[in-house]
């Protein structure tokens, strides 16, 4: 399962809407068949796994990290292959949350074959939290935080400068990251001093490239601004305050900036929902990281903590959170830990 698991992320930032998913055929203990879901629309794990094994399908066990789907879609249901492929068992690792794609794991009991869920479960789970969020909570997008920082928690030094804390390794694996969202995130702050980007130069290109959000209440935002000009060329909001000044508003909007107005941080999420961002990870700055984790607003944290201090006078990576007696703080569950070159990246999510 845990090669299952390793096979699926190979769709990342290729497949969403639909989840990551791998697949194995095991014969007597020996792997014979792999695959995994490669691209939107594409075939899906399972007949590729099984094809792959050929007839040492037969009588075999089908380990998958999503329960094989019983529909007709872009792609006919994975349950006839399995029943032609005549697998014995089928181990998956998650029961599809799809109520249109569900229920493949009746229709192969039904048909004999021996079917168990849950094993791996929670890794499952962290895997494809941006799927099932969109399925479970219609609201608001999934939100992940994304922080670099250094080892004393501060995103820029004393002038503000924040190029580069982390290095080169960190840096690629946050491109690969962007490639999995709908929309990549700054606060106005973090967009007048960085003049971010917001693209994914990576590894992975992405299906559909990320649109860009700024979160900015007054919508002071030049036009001179790199994600202000180049509107045009991927999908750009601001969302900001029903107060803020129309003519800002008229000349971002001028500029092909979609302007969603909102009276607070959690009906702004709403509004992007509305507009089709399922998934939105945000870079910074410290004072919207702050607000979205003291509203409960923030799903997944993704840290990279840099060997570097850069002492008080750096600029907070978190500002403005409440605090808590330690009895009553909120405790994250850890989903990943490892080194990216002189880097650490923690990767954690709320229970």
């Amino acid at each position: 399962m845990q090669h299952a698991l390793d096979l699926a992320w190979r769709g990342w930032g290729r497949v969403h809407p639909n989840p990551l998913v791998g697949a194995v055929v095991l014969d007597g203990g020996e792997i014979v068949g792999e695959g995994w879901h490669a691209e939107y629309g594409s075939r899906h794990a399972e007949p590729i796994a099984l094809e792959a094994a050929g007839s040492r399908a037969r009588g075999a066990t089908l380990v998958v990290t999503l329960e094989p789907c019983a529909h007709q879609g872009k792609q006919p249901p994975c349950v006839d292959a399995i029943l032609r492929a005549g697998i014995r068992r089928v181990v998956a690792a998650l029961p599809d949350a799809n109520p249109v794609a569900a229920g493949g794991a009746a229709r192969l009991r039904e048909a004999g074959v021996s079917v168990e869920l849950g094993l791996e479960r929670e890794a499952a789970e962290a895997q494809n939290a941006i799927f099932l969020h969109a399925l479970g909570n219609p609201e608001r997008p999934y939100v992940a935080l994304k922080l670099a920082t250094s080892l004393d928690g501060r995103i820029a030094d004393f002038e503000g400068r924040s190029r580069w804390i982390s290095g080169s390794d960190a840096r690629g694996y946050v491109h690969w990251l962007r490639a999995g969202f709908d929309a990549i995130a700054v606060g106005g702050r973090t967009a007048r001093a960085d003049d971010p980007s917001l693209t994914v130069r990576g590894a992975v290109t992405p299906r559909v490239a990320p649109g860009r959000v700024i979160f900015d209440a007054a919508a002071d935002l030049p036009g001179s601004l790199g994600l202000v000009h180049s509107a045009s060329e991927a999908p750009t909001y601001v969302v900001t305050s029903p107060q803020a000044p129309a003519s800002r508003l008229s000349a971002l909007e001028r500029a092909g900036v979609r302007v969603l107005p909102a009276p607070s941080l959690s009906e702004g999420l709403r509004a992007l929902r509305g507009a089709g961002v399922r998934s939105l990870l945000v870079e910074g700055g410290g004072r919207l990281a702050g607000a979205l984790l003291g509203n409960a607003l923030c799903d997944r944290f993704y840290w990279i903590q840099s060997p570097v201090w850069l002492g008080d006078r750096g600029v907070p990576a978190i500002a403005g959170l409440p605090s808590e007696p330690i009895a009553r703080a909120e405790r994250w569950r850890t989903v990943e830990r490892r080194a990216l070159g002189q880097d650490t990246l923690l990767v954690l999510d709320r229970r």
